[in-house]
Parts: structure tokens; sequence; C-alpha cells
């Protein structure tokens, strides 16, 4: 995860994110880089859910990583993550928090070429 998109995510997480829960048990990241460390009873902000069944992108203490839901109790029912679209003059396709998928920009269409004398 870059830098950007770290920021990005943590800016998310600050907003409360699509909800919250309380870490069960010490939880020691298995894939340095990826994984999400903490303590029982650590407050953990939810980011989004994952491909993966039961596995969530969170964060606490400053750190984003993914989770397994299976450690944890939710504070009640996750939101639905809500995708507002930025204007972005990128070239490139881009997702994000509460970003919708944009597509590359296409050209804008030609005018039809004037009629001949």
């Amino acid at each position: 995860m870059d830098a950007h998109e770290l920021a990005r995510w943590t800016r998310f997480a600050a907003k409360g994110g699509i909800g919250r829960c309380t870490a069960i048990l010490d939880c020691v990241a298995q894939e340095m880089g990826e994984d999400l460390m903490f303590l029982k009873d650590d407050e953990i902000v939810v980011l989004m859910q994952l491909p993966e069944l039961g596995f969530y992108l969170g964060y606490c203490e400053g750190v984003v990583g993914r989770f397994s839901g299976k450690d944890v109790r939710f504070h009640g029912k996750l939101k639905k993550p809500v995708m507002a679209k930025r204007g972005s003059m990128t070239s490139t396709a881009s997702y994000g928090p509460n970003q919708a998928y944009t597509a590359p920009l296409s050209p804008p269409p030609r005018s039809p070429l004037p009629p001949l004398p």
C-alpha cells in the first residue's frame, strides 16, 4: 500500500469507516505489511469487507491491515459503503474508500465534418 492510498484509508477511518469492532483476543500479524496486529479490547475501525470470506480491512492504532471477523466483536451491523464519484481527470482506472470505480476517460466526441461545397 503506497503512502497516498494509506492517507486516504486513514481519512476514511477518521470518519468512522463502515463500522467498528472490538478485538476479543490478541492477534499477531501473520504476514507483515498485510495483516493488522491488535490486542484484546482494542477498538478497530472497519474500512471494508474483503473478497476473502470472513476477512476485513481495518484501522487500529494508526495502522491499516486485514483481519479476520472471527477475532472481533462487531458493534452492530456494518454500513454499506457509499460510492461517491470523484471528479478526476486521470488516465488510469482507480478505486478507493468512498470512491466508485472510475474507468479511464475517453476522448470527447468529434464534431462532424463540415459539408463539402
